[in-house]
This record gives C-alpha cells, structure tokens and sequence, in this order.
C-alpha cells in the first residue's frame, strides 16, 4: 500500500466561479455565491474545492490569461470575499486549491507591460523573437486555439509566443527570474493558508532554447508540441518549484500535462516532487479522430480500458492517479460516454462507478453530480468559447461546412461551453442561477434536471455519488487496492478486481445500452453487491448478463 496522504483519500470538487452561482444578479457567478453554496458542498460530501482562476484578467480566455496573480477580479468579489470563502471551507473541514497558471499570462500583465518597453529587469520574461512584420514568424509553431503560434509587437518589433491565446504570451522559464517570481508568488498564496494549486498546463513551460521547427504531420497535438511537451529542462523547473516553493508546505499538488503518456508520467509524479498527480488527456481522446478536439469519433471501450489500465499500473508504485471524466475544458460526461436520453441516470450512474472506483483521486465538476447534458447553439453569437469561435470561423472558412447548421452539430458535441453554462439549482427561472441575464445561456433542461430535484429524489445521480463517497470512505481497498483489469477483450464492458490484504472488491460496468454477457470467471467465490445502478440485483451464474449501462461493485468471498 502506497504512504497514506490526505489527497488520496479526498473528493474533489471543482468549481466554475463564472458559472455556479451569482449572488449580486449581474449574470455571473461569483465567490459571495459560492460562499452561499457551502453547506450544499459539504451535504453532497466533497473535501476539496478546486477553484477555476479568479484572478484579475481581462478575460480573453475566461480567466486563464491573468493579469495579476495577487487580486481578485471585481467581478468576481474581493480578496475579503475569498478570504471568507477559504475559511467557510475550514470550519468544515473542507480544503481550497486554487488554478496556477504559469505557462503564460495575460498580455496587460505588468510583467509583460515592462517587457515589452524592453525593461531590462523584465526583457527576457517571455520568449521573444526578431523578425520583420511582414516576414516569416520565427518557427512554424502552431497555437491550441488554431494558427500561428507567434504575434508581431509592433512597440517591442518583435515576436511572441503564444501557444494559446494572442493575447496569453508564453513565460521564458529559461530565465532564473521568471521561476523566482513564479515561486515567490505560489509561497504567497500557501501563506494565506491555501491547501495546494492545480497547475494549468505545467508540463509545457519548457522551450528548447533554439526553437526549432515542428514536424507538420501532428497527431492531434499543434505542430510543434514535440518540442515543448514535457520539454528539455521541465524535471529540473519542477525540481527546483518543490524545492523553493512547495516543500515547506502540506500541500496538494496537480499538474494538468498535456501529451504526457504514463510510461513519462512516474518522472515527475509522486509524493515528494512538485506534481502529487497529473489530468492527463489520453483517455479524453478515444473519442476524437486525427483532427483532435473538434473530430469526434465512437467510443472504443477497449482504447479506453487499455489506457485506463496502463495509467493505473505505471503510477502503482509511488505515483498517483487524477481520475476525471469531466472538467471546464471538456463536454458533459454523461452526453460524452454515457446516454443523455433514455439512459441518462442508469450511464451518469456507471461513470459515477468507475470514477470512484478506481486508484486515484476523484474528481468531480460542477454539475456532474445531477447529470448535466450538453447544451445547444441556435445562434453563432451564443458561442463563448474562444477555442469553439476559432474552429467555427475557419471551419466556415474551409470547404468542409457550408453553413453553422453544418457545423452546429460538432459544435454541440464537442465545444468547452457545454461545461460552462451555469448550474442548475433549481426550476425556477435562469435555472435559480441568476436574478439576471446570464452571461452563457442556461441549458434547456434546467426544469427537469437541477440540484432541488435530485436531493428530493432519493433514487437520483446526486444521492449515488454520496453512497460511493461514503463506500470509498468504509472501504480504503478502493483508495489504496491493487488493480487488476478483468475481461480485457470485452468491447462493451469494464470489469476490474480491487485488492488490498484480504478483501477483494469487483467492479462491473456495461458501457453501453444493450444486455452483454460476461465470464468473470470467479470459480465458485460468491459476489455480494455493495452498490448498484439498478434497485433489483442481476444474479451471477456462469455468466453475468448486464442490463443498459448496468454497474455494481461487489465484495467477493
């Protein structure tokens, strides 16, 4: 058994502030309005608050290009708000992590205003570039958001890297000055009693210093991501942030590592290093072609099994696992691998299953636990996404689509509003969200499904993810257990053996809406259910016939 840690043993809960709950009736959440929802997280049983930048920013990318890392955005609240709001989460026993996001900042960010006067204290603060303005960009580097990578600065005259937004120039960790700043901040914030950061990105900060062209054939990543993903000198950047930043602290650490496989992953994961555990994305990309994020294509259960497997078993050792089906930049879960329609409860519930079952931390997003769908777009104007509005203008551009109903539907499926329209909490008008116009529209189910609706309902999504806290809670097999993937070739179910000392847990989930048969092959042991998606118990014979996205874990003996 791994060394025991706080974060092992907690649910996450990750909040949107835009989206969860407006106190003050402008149409946008804020920390007051998360304040007022405090109780309600600690009755569903979460103990730890991921909390989505709130920072100053402009707002280019909702909040992810900061432009002062030390201050909240009015709009949002004050920094007493969210002083109030950390020790609300304190007196309940519940912890606060907040977004790190330090591969790069907003361009009205004082430390990029003085690099681009060419400051001498800030020049080398971000990755800049000659060139003429007219002329060829430094690299053929490619952004996430789509096109190039660098933007002329016509007051610098000269180029910068943006590997997201034009307006997020990249950091220069290269320089000793930017890690010092960057570490002298994080100690800022762990001063003020946080209990740890997600790290937005983290594993992109280093750039081989010389730049050099990207292959152009990419699969999924922007041309280029060979360079910097997991680049040159990011072991000793995040050696160093464990070192001056983070090691004085109790402090839960989670990196989001784009392109990072799990064969890479036990370098810079585990208990004393800068990373606890990593959102990586390759399960987020069995359903997404060689155009990426906006090709969706059939979930392959085996691809997703396999990859679920070798996550699990690279990071037994001293690594950790964030196990996640849903977060801010992704669609809704149950639209996504479950059934939003006929089977929404009995697919949300499954998902719920794995999600807890599994070694690692959970972590669950605003929303998930009611079973939030996607929404719809009857208009170009009710995207928000910078990233969908990139992909719809050069998808209308290209010869592929001829008009937005032909893009719609990728749109629908696949664009990161899904997860950012406000909560539901009730019936009542904008969804008890707002008093006023929201500043993403609510989706249309909102009548039906909300929070009031699934607490009254004790059969609902929202009393089966407290019954899985509570059994991960009784059971520590299914924090600290072994795995062991059942059934491997099975197309449409994933079965899994948890083992710690002398229990054995099983853990059965059929993926999709037709009745499968499954050998588990359990030689006369008897499987007592623990928890299920279906009131009535399937019988286990030779065989196990499931029902529609049917899920169960059982204590075998």
């Amino acid at each position: 058994m791994s060394e025991r840690e706080w974060w092992k043993e907690a649910i996450v809960y990750q909040i949107y502030p835009r989206s969860f709950n407006d106190s003050d009736g402008d149409g946008v959440g804020d920390i007051p309005g998360i304040v007022e929802k405090v109780d309600y997280l600690e009755a569903l049983g979460v103990d730890v608050v991921w909390l989505n930048p709130v920072y100053e920013s402009p707002m280019a990318d909702n909040g992810y290009d900061i432009a002062d890392y030390r201050a909240i955005h009015p709009r949002f609240g004050t920094m007493a708000d969210w002083e109030r709001l950390l020790e609300e989460l304190h007196d309940r026993d519940m912890r606060l992590i907040m977004d790190l996001v330090v591969n790069h900042t907003s361009e009205e960010h004082e430390w990029f205003v003085r690099s681009r006067d060419g400051d001498p204290e800030y020049r080398d603060h971000y990755v800049w570039r000659e060139g003429e303005p007219d002329g060829p960009a430094p690299n053929n580097w490619e952004s996430f958001f789509r096109g190039s990578a660098w933007r002329y600065d016509d007051e610098r005259e000269a180029y910068f890297l943006h590997l997201y937004d034009e307006s997020q120039p990249d950091l220069n960790w290269e320089n000793p000055d930017v890690r010092s700043d960057v570490f002298e901040m994080m100690r800022w914030w762990l001063e003020k009693g946080i209990d740890g950061f997600r790290m937005d990105v983290i594993n992109l900060i280093s750039k081989p210093e010389e730049l050099p062209d990207g292959d152009p054939e990419t699969d999924g990543l922007p041309v280029g991501a060979e360079h910097y993903v997991n680049g040159p000198n990011l072991e000793t950047y995040l050696g160093e942030m464990h070192e001056e930043a983070l090691a004085d602290y109790d402090a839960m650490t989670v990196g989001e590592t784009v392109g990072m496989e799990a064969e890479d992953a036990a370098a810079y994961i585990g208990d004393d290093r800068a990373l606890n555990m990593a959102i990586h994305f390759e399960h987020m990309n069995v359903d997404r072609g060689e155009g990426g994020k906006y090709d969706p294509v059939d979930l392959d259960l085996l691809e997703l099994k396999e990859i679920v497997s070798r996550w699990q078993e690279a990071l037994a050792g001293e690594g950790w696992n964030c196990l996640y089906f849903s977060n801010h930049d992704q669609p809704r879960t149950v639209s996504r691998f479950g059934d939003d329609g006929e089977y929404r409860e009995e697919s949300a519930k499954m998902l719920a299953t794995v999600l807890c079952t599994l070694r690692g931390t959970p972590f669950l997003y605003q929303g998930q636990e009611i079973g939030m769908t996607n929404t719809s777009f009857e208009d170009p104007s009710d995207v928000e996404d910078v990233w969908a509005q990139n992909f719809l203008e050069e998808a209308l551009e290209s010869d592929r689509y001829d008009s937005f109903e032909d893009v719609r539907p990728v749109l629908e499926e696949c664009s990161r509003d899904n997860a950012r329209t406000p909560m539901q909490w009730s019936d009542d008008a904008r969804a008890g969200f707002t008093d006023g116009e929201p500043w993403l529209g609510v989706t249309d189910n909102y009548d039906e499904i909300n929070v009031e609706a699934a607490r009254a309902d004790p059969d609902s999504i929202w009393h089966y993810y407290r019954e899985l806290f509570a059994l991960r809670e009784e059971h520590e097999t299914l924090v600290y257990g072994e795995y062991e993937l059942l059934c491997a070739d099975h197309p449409e179910v994933f079965a899994y053996e948890r083992s710690l000392e002398d229990e054995r847990l099983l853990v059965v989930c059929n993926f999709f809406d037709g009745r499968p048969e499954v050998d588990l092959d359990l030689e006369g042991e008897v499987a007592n259910r623990l928890i299920g998606n279906y009131e009535e118990e399937t019988s286990f014979g030779e065989t196990l016939e499931l029902r529609p996205y049917e899920a169960g874990v059982y204590r075998l003996s």
